[in-house]
């Protein structure tokens, strides 16, 4: 753990990162907990309506049910295994159980329809999935696990001895080209976040802290930067989940399990702002996907009484940079100083850092860095300019503050998620009425950004409400609810260059001449 003993710079400057040769996930988060204080508190679920605390010792249980029912049916170490579940305690024991054996999880958010999960466990070439609903499974080629009729049985053998850059993770990130891409991460995944997440909550891991998000586990902000770092720390991770997010489902949450730390989403910030909510006892908040402007800092520290701490990352490396309240105040317009353990600078066309506006890129050896994208070897080459891993995101430095500047591609972020434009312009082009097609994000008070398709029919098609209706619920049903086109135009013709592919910049400053969102 990070100690809270001297400033910011002196902390940064004597960190360095503990990786022995040996390290499993499922050591971190469970294990050992389960030997030295097995009755201690790991999850307080609250995801039926009604408090239920699960311990380490109960969490190791029900893991070594799944571990063994995973190798009964064959399941051997680098095997991939789907986890389809929302936020409970079967989640964290499902991945601590796929990690303990040297598998690879794969996480799945339930909002996904069939064309979306499809792609994601064909390409991940998934042998099973745990999930507690499996008739959104029928017809895929995949076993499933039912974690909640496993049996008693317990004797799943020893732990695979894995290290630091032996694979455990795949997790699947929205791009602007193709299908999604799998960010293979490796057992030192957790290492590398926990400074980042003890940071943007003012050293998490204090007396009474109890940790919470309304972010889905399916996604590495609700996994890595909540429930595994809360499990390794100590700190009880409360398992609550709505897909109507509201300020009264938050407040009764955080009564009922007298949490102290949140992570919130931006368009979860937004929504309480909106409601004139304001949530006592609270130790800290942190919040990132998007950033915050000095108004709704402000806003947060009269609602909560105390600083939100932004933080900064990506599913390919995430928490590199972090606000912490505890140790300096926040910059307007900022998001924070480089978390200790990883070196992030603004960087050139030349791959030299600049004090002008550049690329956010991370240096390698930074223990949350991805292994590879899975399968694709250009694309991890295109992913680093020399040493540097680049973000895709412009910045520039404000002292020895970052400045998001903004994206540099085309992927959509609405309402915390980061969306694809690819996959939902190719879900639409196997509709027998369009022709070509370009999504792109419309700026949304709300949301941050809707998602907007700009459509050209094909000829005996015409243009309707009710066609706009079918379109948009072809996109809920095969790819995901939340990433269905909010608005859709149909055009004459899209910008195209001269090689056929849409312009989606002149898109986007079109849908942003558009005006509000109806």
């Amino acid at each position: 753990m990070l100690t809270k003993t001297g400033s910011y710079q002196a902390l940064y400057d004597r960190f360095r990162w503990d990786l022995p040769d040996r390290l499993n996930m499922a050591e971190q988060t469970c294990d050992r907990w389960a030997v030295t204080q097995p009755d201690k508190t790991a999850i307080i679920d609250l995801s039926d309506g009604t408090r239920r605390n699960i311990s380490y010792g109960q969490l190791w249980d029900m893991s070594r049910r799944i571990e063994y029912a995973l190798l009964d049916r064959g399941v051997e170490r680098t095997d991939r295994i789907g986890v389809l579940l929302s936020q409970s305690p079967w989640t964290a024991a499902a991945h601590i159980a796929i990690w303990r054996m040297g598998a690879i999880s794969v996480p799945l958010f339930k909002l996904f329809q069939r064309q979306a999960l499809e792609t994601r466990l064909t390409d991940a070439d998934a042998r099973i999935v745990i999930t507690d609903a499996p008739d959104m499974l029928d017809g895929l080629a995949v076993n499933v696990l039912q974690p909640d009729t496993l049996p008693e049985a317990i004797n799943a053998g020893q732990p695979a001895e894995t290290g630091p850059d032996d694979a455990a993770i795949l997790i699947y990130t929205s791009g602007t080209t193709g299908a999604p891409k799998g960010a293979l991460h490796g057992h030192r995944l957790l290492t590398g976040h926990l400074p980042g997440v003890e940071l943007s909550h003012d050293f998490l891991g204090q007396p009474d802290d109890c940790l919470w998000t309304p972010a889905d586990w399916a996604w590495i902000g609700g996994l890595f930067d909540v429930l595994m770092p809360g499990l390794a720390l100590g700190v009880p991770v409360v398992a609550a989940r709505t897909d109507k997010f509201s300020a009264v489902f938050c407040m009764n949450i955080c009564q009922q399990a007298s949490v102290r730390n949140i992570f919130f989403p931006p368009t979860a910030l937004r929504m309480l702002k909106a409601a004139d909510a304001s949530i006592p006892g609270l130790r800290s908040v942190a919040s990132g996907g998007e950033p915050l402007g000095a108004e709704m800092l402000d806003w947060g520290q009269q609602a909560f009484g105390l600083q939100i701490n932004e933080f900064y990352g990506q599913t390919e490396c995430n928490m590199v940079v972090s606000s912490c309240g505890a140790l300096f105040p926040a910059s307007p317009g900022c998001i924070g100083k480089p978390v200790p353990g990883h070196r992030v600078e603004v960087i050139d066309q030349a791959g030299q850092p600049t004090t002008d506006e550049g690329d956010v890129a991370i240096h390698r050896g930074s223990a949350a860095m991805l292994l590879e994208y899975w399968r694709r070897p250009d694309a991890t080459a295109e992913k680093f300019r020399g040493d540097w891993m680049l973000t895709g995101d412009r910045g520039i430095w404000q002292g020895d503050y970052l400045r998001f500047v903004g994206r540099d591609d085309d992927v959509i972020t609405s309402a915390g998620y980061r969306i694809g434009p690819a996959e939902i312009e190719d879900c639409l082009l196997t509709h027998p009425a369009v022709a070509t097609v370009g999504v792109v994000g419309k700026p949304d008070p709300e949301r941050t950004e809707i998602v907007k398709a700009y459509v050209v029919l094909k000829p005996g098609f015409d243009v309707t409400a009710e066609l706009a209706d079918e379109l948009q619920n072809w996109v809920k049903e095969r790819l995901a609810k939340h990433s269905y086109p909010r608005e859709i135009a149909f055009i004459d013709k899209l910008p195209m260059t001269v090689t056929g592919k849409v312009i989606r910049k002149e898109l986007k400053v079109r849908a942003a001449s558009e005006g509000q969102t109806k």
